[in-house]
């Protein structure tokens, strides 16, 4: 098995007196794609949040690349290697060149440029449409323009928080497309969903339920799970 890259341990945290996240554990191996599987409400992006730094760990712990980055600030985590697309993923009054350099800030000028490059070659309709803002894209345009943007940096791991909320079944299928050739190039993921047709492009799935994580393994365990099976597969 490869190497374990990002593992969240035991954590618990929620927004002031609210508790979200009770003892909830996530490990992702290097280039492993893994689903944290959930309904509205379960605390799937209170997860994410952690793991990234937009929200403290009131207990337990976070490790990436074997180093416990529980207390780190957001830039030193994005600085090791992980990268992060919420829901949004652009600035919308930006253009769409400008996004994806900012995705890519912490890379030499010529190796931004570079990968610039490399990113246009695969988002063609962006690169056609470099120069309009973000805000001019349709929903399916802006979210493969936040998946660019979080691809600029040469990330070792991209945590995303729903990427396919709000798009056809078309659109779903020609963004995991791409993020497949991202898998192809060694990057990990770790997806957060409720859409459980995103499980056919998973290595792992965990099932996440009022902030505590159940199941863990592999998809076809899950749907060997018969209540397991019923109680997420119901789920659009």
């Amino acid at each position: 098995m490869s190497a374990e890259l990002l593992k969240g341990e035991s954590l618990e945290a929620g927004y002031q007196r609210v508790q979200v996240l009770w003892g909830a554990n996530v490990a992702v191996h290097e280039g492993q794609t893994v689903v944290l599987l959930g309904a509205n409400g379960a605390g799937k992006t209170t997860l994410l949040k952690v793991l990234i730094g937009l929200l403290p760990a009131w207990k337990g712990e976070v490790r990436f690349g074997g180093e416990s980055i529980t207390h780190l600030r957001i830039d030193r985590r994005v600085r090791r290697g992980i990268a992060f697309m919420s829901e949004m993923g652009v600035f919308p009054d930006l253009s769409i060149d400008e996004n994806i350099r900012i995705g890519g800030h912490l890379l030499a000028r010529a190796e931004l440029s570079s990968r610039v490059q490399e990113l246009y070659a695969i988002f063609a309709e962006l690169e056609r449409r470099r120069h309009s803002l973000a805000s001019s894209l349709s929903g399916g345009q802006r979210k493969m323009l936040a998946i660019a943007k979080a691809l600029a940096g040469r990330p070792r791991l991209l945590i995303m928080d729903e990427p396919s909320a709000g798009l056809s079944p078309l659109m779903v299928r020609d963004v995991f497309r791409i993020l497949e050739k991202a898998r192809g190039q060694g990057i990990s993921l770790l997806i957060a969903e409720q859409n459980v047709k995103v499980l056919d492009f998973a290595d792992r799935v965990c099932t996440l339920e009022r902030g505590v994580v159940g199941f863990t393994g592999t998809v076809a365990e899950l749907n060997a799970n018969d209540a397991l099976h019923r109680a997420y597969f119901g789920l659009t």
